[in-house]
């Protein structure tokens, strides 16, 4: 339990930080691909290898994996129905044999019909998700913490010795 609510507050301090809209939106929209797809797995390095390689968020990536992996397990019916259908459909019968003799594809287990489904609905779903991400970042930003800064008890607090104290902690010793 302690572990997820230091998630959750390194999430808000994220959403308070100077970090960019993008680089959040990116971290959770590469953190829900994460959390889609099997955790070992070809795609998954590919996913680790964009974090590490761009700027992204990487705290924002993993904290929305460690949740949308929760909701993957929920909806592994659905993947198993999305990549049964997608296997067997005639037309790509020959692509997949193909890609299967490969050296380094099978890795993928694209031939297994949940990775395949999960794999389907989180490349069409990312979109979604880093827009909506996006906005629900920027809406917070402008209407929460502008209004939390602009109260009265926020102003005092920031006055106290030990907030001048904590900002100094955070300049040298923070993330």
């Amino acid at each position: 339990m302690t572990l997820l609510l230091k998630q959750l507050f390194g999430f808000f301090k994220l959403l308070h930080s100077e970090t960019g809209n993008n680089q959040l939106a990116w971290g959770v929209a590469l953190g829900f691909i994460l959390g889609m797809t099997p955790a070992l797995s070809l795609q998954s390095l590919l996913v680790f290898f964009c974090l590490f390689f761009f700027r992204v968020q990487i705290g924002a990536a993993f904290l929305a994996a460690f949740f949308f992996k929760f909701i993957a397990f929920l909806l592994d019916p659905a993947f198993d129905a999305v990549g049964q259908w997608a296997l067997e459909l005639p037309a790509l019968q020959g692509l997949f044999t193909d890609l299967y003799n490969m050296p380094i594809v099978p890795f993928t287990r694209f031939n297994n019909s949940i990775v395949m489904g999960s794999g389907i609905v989180a490349i069409i779903l990312l979109p979604f998700v880093l827009a909506g991400s996006k906005w629900a970042i920027i809406k917070y930003r402008v209407t929460v913490v502008e209004r939390f800064r602009e109260t009265k008890l926020f102003k005092v607090w920031t006055k106290t010795s030990l907030y001048a104290w904590y900002y100094k902690y955070d300049t040298y010793f923070g993330n």
